[in-house]
């Protein structure tokens, strides 16, 4: 990512700069960024705000009914196209709403521009109606953050903000503006000067360290490509097909980087980590080299992490400096843009290569091995419901590679993950790092505005849809229509799963009454009906694809899928947490299981 300011057009020319009220400034100042949507709610401190914005014509502005879908759907957006997704909310309580958003974003460098309303300057610090430090609040979970208390501020805040979040590591910045700089006039100047003194992305790696790395891959007989959501985020999907192409070695993606990598791809193992495919978490494992691009050792990958990859020489490439040798102390430290510095490898690979191929030849027999022993597979439940598993594999299979799929989070997202094939980068969404339930609805109306040619599912559990399904509301109105697959167990199931292997079986306040049994509480079918969407509901697998068939045909309203499936299903492979990664007998004992309670 560049660390230039983001080019914009210059605003018109005049002898004098215009008058505009702060709100008015805002609003240009957005226009002139190349922003087109935005997503929010008013209230008492960014009414002057909102009443600009009824006024003009270039900025979508999406009317959410819960500021956290606002920074949801603001994310979704991100994720589905690369640009900056943008929320509003007002003061205190709106502003601390789009705090769990906010933290979702950091976790998963998402590039999201928060503005939220202020009390009036001089009422700042007197607990005011609606008061709170929202800066404070949201410090530890942004990359920056400002305060404008003029209105002769907001373009420079604004304009810098939106560097901020989309350079480097992308992230969220949150804006915040007094109410009385929303109303009073200033003149506007553009373009501001950026005041970023200490804010200095590295993105051209050290070519010596690039070097390094080239030789350290000729000389390995294991090596790995360990790719994380920052080549994701870096645009470098291009570029890491290529390298991987040149240098043979296996490629695993994170959760965070499903679709880096085309999952039809030989080279490609699967996912790595807790609920891992067997030949990708053994690869990392047991290489003797990994080359991470742009993925942080996050501890679902690494299991115990004084016993992960004990034989690996580690090459570490993020664009934060902060993310090298963090959990994992780095062989070769690579510092810089995950683009940048995999174009620079594929020249240093062939510098050193010099036409000569890896000597993997053993290693791909023994990975081949396991991709045989233990392809990724379920049972067919022996309570009569559906297999959640084969419902999101049919939704894949029959929507295709082109859609974009956003999970929320516990067992639907891990199975999502596996079951549906990836051949394209931003077409997976969900919540990695903060594991935020609620996320996929409003994520996926986010995504669908951005690219509203695409189809747009929302993978959902009950408990997670029952957090955001007020959105639905949202996307009838303003013809958003997503598709939402309600994975039903009845339950908070991945905890229930944990309960089940880890708690003796003791499913303590898991049981959600959704789905199962003669009550349905609440029927989703009738609340979908409620809400304008198309509601269906399915409970034996010859239903499945005519319902998904209905689902896609469907395009003058959302639809959502009640999709009853056995509460008995779980994730499979699991390496249990804080437990090494060394599972093979433990996979061998497990795999005539995997799918059976």
């Amino acid at each position: 990512m560049t660390t230039e300011p983001t080019p914009v057009p210059s605003a018109p020319a005049s002898a004098e700069p215009e008058m505009l009220t702060g709100s008015g400034a805002i609003i240009r100042t957005l226009e002139l960024l190349g922003v087109t949507d935005v997503f929010g709610i008013p209230g008492g401190a960014v009414i002057p705000l909102y009443d600009e914005l009824m006024t003009q014509t270039k900025i979508r502005h999406i009317l959410v009914r819960h500021e956290q879908g606002a920074g949801h759907a603001a994310e979704g957006y991100a994720s589905a196209t690369g640009r900056v997704g943008v929320a509003i909310a007002t003061s205190g309580p709106g502003a601390t709403n789009l705090v769990t958003a906010i933290a979702d974003a950091y976790m998963d460098s998402v590039p999201l521009l928060a503005i939220t309303g202020q009390v009036f300057s001089t009422s700042m610090g007197t607990d005011a109606f609606q008061e709170a430090d929202i800066i404070g609040i949201t410090m530890p979970i942004t990359k920056h953050s400002f305060l404008a208390r003029t209105a002769a501020e907001i373009p420079a805040a604004i304009a810098s903000a939106y560097h901020i979040a989309s350079t480097g590591r992308p992230g969220p910045v949150l804006v915040d503006i007094t109410k009385d700089a929303q109303q009073n006039l200033a003149p506007f100047i553009w373009p501001p000067k950026l005041d970023l003194p200490g804010y200095r992305p590295i993105v051209k790696a050290h070519g010596k360290q690039v070097q390094a790395a080239a030789q350290l891959l000729l000389a390995a007989k294991k090596p790995v490509l360990y790719v994380g959501g920052g080549v994701i985020r870096a645009h470098a999907s291009p570029e890491l097909l290529e390298l991987a192409e040149a240098t043979g070695a296996p490629v695993v993606t994170t959760l965070m980087a499903r679709g880096a990598f085309p999952d039809s791809h030989p080279q490609h193992l699967g996912m790595p980590g807790m609920h891992g495919t067997v030949p990708a978490v053994l690869a990392l494992q047991e290489s003797d080299l990994i080359i991470s691009l742009g993925a942080r050792f996050d501890d679902r990958v690494t299991g115990k992490i004084s016993e992960f990859a004990p034989n690996a020489k580690i090459v570490h490439v993020d664009v934060d400096p902060a993310e090298i040798s963090k959990i994992r102390l780095a062989d070769v430290p690579i510092v810089g843009d995950a683009r940048d510095v995999i174009a620079d490898l594929i020249l240093a690979w062939a510098d050193v290569a010099q036409g000569a191929a890896t000597d993997t030849a053993e290693w791909w027999t023994y990975l081949h091995g396991l991709k045989e022993e233990f392809p990724l597979g379920f049972t067919e439940p022996t309570d009569g419901l559906l297999a959640p598993q084969y419902v999101i594999q049919r939704i894949g299979e029959l929507t295709g590679p082109e859609a974009v799929y956003a999970a929320g989070v516990g067992q639907h997202q891990m199975w999502a993950a596996q079951y549906i094939k990836y051949e394209r980068p931003n077409s997976w969404l969900n919540s990695g790092g903060a594991g935020t339930m609620g996320y996929s609805v409003p994520a996926a109306m986010g995504a669908k505005v951005a690219e509203p040619d695409r189809v747009v599912w929302s993978i959902d559990g009950d408990g997670c849809f029952q957090m955001t399904n007020q959105e639905l509301a949202t996307c009838t109105i303003n013809n958003i229509p997503i598709k939402v697959a309600i994975i039903n167990n009845s339950s908070l199931g991945m905890v229930r799963q944990w309960q089940s292997l880890f708690y003796d079986g003791r499913h303590s306040f898991t049981d959600l009454n959704t789905g199962h049994g003669t009550a349905m509480v609440p029927d989703f079918v009738k609340m979908a009906d409620a809400y304008g969407a198309l509601g269906i509901r399915v409970t034996s697998k010859d239903q499945v694809d005519d319902a998904i068939k209905l689902a896609l045909a469907t395009n003058d309203r959302p639809v959502v899928i009640d999709f009853i499936v056995s509460p008995g299903a779980m994730v499979w492979p699991m390496v249990p947490q804080g437990v090494s990664n060394s599972f093979v007998q433990y996979a061998k004992d497990h795999a005539p299981t995997w799918g059976e309670e």
